[in-house]
């Protein structure tokens, strides 16, 4: 499992181009044409750092997922998502992988922050139907993206920071204790409930490609523009990746 950045060929790390050197077989999964860009993205990282050796790309489509499942549906609805996932992967090792040969997932960001993979390795281990070992390699996420390309600090002196997604955020808000926290898999711009509070965002999307945006500033004054550019470039591209710290002046609660 390797992890590849957020977007930005430039991220990769000596450790992970020494993996994918050591790669026979590359498992992507196909998000269909919509989300054509991410599997570009992979095919050009390939053909940069592996032009003078032999490999093979073994491409399976994603299954869908059941986005309109939520309260108590959600969590069975993921499941079922990831166990449709733990079939493929499973398939592919199987089938395609040949003895003593290395296989790989060219992972997002980074393979431990919010990504399935690794749940959905362990998924097809446990069932004990194919055997095999396997290594994480890290990756900067778009969590350290995010807040390098705003040239701010994930959190602030002596004080913690929370990693959250859009769904808790709105359950819950800001956590006992916490003012700064990092939201992702936001889908619903979460950040508006806040408007009304000193918050200031820093909000990126396409984080790392030739497609970034970013936007900055109070809440109330930033969450327009975002709303607007986010709306922009859905349209644009079929699809969106973003995320975005929140931070809180000290005392406001």
């Amino acid at each position: 499992m390797i992890g590849i950045g957020a977007g930005d060929p430039d991220q990769l790390t000596l450790q992970a181009v020494k993996a994918m050197r050591d790669t026979d077989v590359f498992f992507l999964l196909d998000k269909g044409e919509a989300k054509a860009d991410l599997t570009r993205l992979r095919r050009d990282m390939l053909e940069t750092h592996l032009a003078d050796r032999a490999y093979r790309v073994v491409e399976a489509r994603d299954p869908d997922r059941d986005r309109s499942a939520g309260g108590s549906a959600y969590s069975p609805a993921v499941g079922d998502w990831r166990s449709a996932r733990a079939d493929i992967y499973e398939r592919m090792i199987a089938e395609e992988l040949g003895e003593g040969e290395t296989g790989a997932f060219l992972v997002w960001g980074d393979p431990a922050l919010y990504d399935s993979t690794l749940g959905i390795l362990e998924e097809v281990r446990e069932r004990g139907t194919v055997a095999f070992d396997y290594d994480v390699v890290p990756g900067v996420s778009s969590v350290s993206a995010l807040v390098a390309r705003h040239r701010t600090g994930l959190n602030r002196v002596a004080r913690p920071v929370q990693i959250t997604t859009g769904r808790r955020l709105a359950e819950e808000g800001f956590p006992e204790g916490v003012d700064d926290v990092v939201v992702m898999l936001d889908a619903h711009q979460r950040f508006r409930a806040f408007a009304g509070e000193d918050v200031d965002i820093y909000w990126g999307a396409y984080i790392g490609t030739p497609d970034e945006i970013l936007v900055s500033g109070p809440v109330a004054e930033a969450a327009p523009r975002i709303e607007r550019l986010r709306a922009e470039a859905r349209e644009r591209k079929g699809w969106i990746m973003d995320t975005y710290l929140l931070r809180r002046a000290p005392g406001e609660r």
